[in-house]
């Protein structure tokens, strides 16, 4: 239960051809002059006065540099490096126009980040909301009332005594017309609503990272799905033509065994490889398709609505020579998570002051100012006018600990958001070694897989001229081919995916943000 006290002077306003110092005096100057030097003096003490604990800045050990970036081998199409690089539209170092004109349509289209954009409306909104509580409110108010008796009564003659009706009833009604303002300026001396706008700079703050974030997963998302599209309909090709080529080889078969060399087991064995190429095509057919159709639902645009644009084949686009990463470091004021997580670590640490501040007592101005009168005409008169102005006190005394729990929930939240900012810089390093290390590795198992593609043509190729030249049975041109064809399939798919691990480091990288790509909002 809140102890409150006020003090309050309530006063007719002096007659406009009456002196105001024979009332009170003091002219109506000294007054203002007065209430001036006290919310002078109450702003200096809500300037330096503030409860709760100052914000400030966690530090965060992370290594000097990246383990994961490493001379690369011989042959290499493309390589980490430690210098430093700008992270601005990084889709463009793939050089593939489609693939920029996804990204860039994607940034102005995509639900999830107009909702993000509209969040930081709401936070700027909540932010606007709760400044205005620094400031004095005003409201103004009129009314109009009628009274009267519910019966009327009877007028009383003086001769005799008698009772006469005359001149009729009598209503005895009566009009009454207010009108004023009242204002009220909660004091923030103690620091409470100041804590509480700090809190919602950084709600705000924090909807700002998170429409950051949103924007380099959108971006990391089309070029997956990108990717995934080229790499399978780079794949169909190859199944497509290795279909061709044992389909070759099976019509060869097929006369041979007419003409009584071979037997009809290799007919079977030619034809039932050439079924199995065949039935991979449908399956790429789709995986192209679905690819397709997510692009689409991330630039906001129906399923089909793509189609025409990226159903013709393109080949996988090609990493840059180098890739330059910084330092660990630059992770940290870079990546748009560990921001909103320091952002929110500040809102649950603005909001303990909020929560201490309602210990203290809480100061308010209040002042009201009305004209009344039977009439309108009276209420422009300044004699019908009443002022009232006065401080008031209201101090917490019994609540049973629902303060000091309230502040011991909020230093649990602090605690949390701490722990939580911390375990999202552990996962932003994990997240860069971790490609870093596949996008290392996958140099080298595309080179490898480029080897041995090479070998498995010149097999293809030796195979098929000894069978026709009866030097060698068909188990080996079946083979060859089948290893061929796994070859060319593992070393397309090892090109899509050093492709992909690199737009995994760009987003672990945190790039992709920056302010010429965020739209005002």
């Amino acid at each position: 239960m809140p102890l409150s006290a006020s003090i309050e002077r309530l006063e007719p306003c002096p007659h406009p051809g009456q002196s105001p110092e024979a009332e009170t005096g003091r002219s109506p100057r000294e007054r203002l002059w007065g209430l001036a030097w006290l919310c002078g003096l109450c702003l200096l003490w809500m300037a330096g006065c503030m409860v709760g604990p100052n914000y400030q800045p966690p530090r965060s050990e992370v290594p000097s540099e990246w383990k994961g970036v490493e001379p690369g081998p011989g042959g290499v199409v493309s390589r980490a490096v430690r210098g430093a690089g700008t992270l601005v539209e990084w889709w463009k170092s793939f050089e593939d126009p489609a693939l920029v004109s996804l990204i860039e349509r994607g940034i102005d289209s995509n639900p999830d980040l107009r909702q993000a954009t509209a969040r930081i409306r709401e936070a700027r909104a909540a932010r606007g909301m709760g400044s205005s509580a620094l400031w004095p409110s005003i409201e103004s108010g009129g009314s109009y009332l009628r009274s009267g008796p519910l019966t009327s009564r009877s007028r009383t003659s003086p001769v005799g005594g008698s009772s006469l009706i005359s001149g009729g009833t009598v209503a005895d009604e009566k009009d009454l017309f207010q009108a004023g303002l009242d204002s009220s300026w909660e004091l923030d001396l103690f620091g409470g609503t100041r804590r509480n706008v700090e809190a919602l700079d950084a709600d705000l703050r924090a909807a700002v990272e998170d429409r950051r974030d949103v924007l380099v997963s959108l971006a990391a998302e089309i070029g997956v799905n990108y990717l995934n599209l080229r790499g399978a309909q780079q794949e169909l090709a190859i199944a497509r033509r290795n279909f061709e080529a044992q389909r070759r080889t099976a019509d060869i078969t097929r006369k041979r065994y007419e003409a009584g060399f071979v037997s009809g087991l290799d007919v079977a064995n030619a034809e039932a490889q050439a079924a199995g190429t065949a039935s991979q095509v449908p399956l790429l057919e789709s995986t192209a398709r679905q690819a397709i159709y997510s692009l689409s639902l991330l630039l906001g645009k129906e399923p089909a609505s793509l189609l025409l644009e990226l159903d013709d084949r393109e080949p996988i686009p090609r990493t840059p020579p180098e890739v330059p990463v910084g330092l660990p470091s630059d992770l940290v004021r870079r990546r748009p998570d560990i921001r909103r997580a320091e952002a929110r670590l500040h809102a649950a640490t603005a909001r303990i002051g909020v929560a201490t501040a309602d210990l203290f007592p809480k100061f308010s101005l209040t002042g009201s100012l009305t004209f009344s009168g039977e009439s309108l005409s009276s209420l422009a008169q300044w004699s019908s006018g009443f002022y009232s102005m006065g401080p008031s006190i209201s101090w917490p005394v019994f609540d049973a600990g629902r303060i000091r729990w309230n502040i011991e929930l909020r230093n649990a939240l602090q605690e949390q958001a701490l722990l939580a900012y911390e375990k999202t810089v552990l996962t932003a390093l994990k997240d860069v070694e971790t490609a870093l290390a596949a996008y290392s590795k996958e140099q080298e198992h595309l080179r490898l897989l480029e080897i041995a593609v090479e070998n498995n043509r010149k097999a293809v190729d030796l195979a098929t001229r000894l069978y026709v030249e009866g030097e060698t049975d068909f188990l080996n041109v079946l083979t060859a081919q089948r290893s061929l064809f796994v070859s060319e399939e593992a070393l397309a798919q090892s090109t899509r995916n050093l492709a992909l691990h690199l737009i995994a480091l760009y987003k672990a990288l945190g790039g992709g943000w920056e302010p010429d790509l965020s739209p005002k909002t």
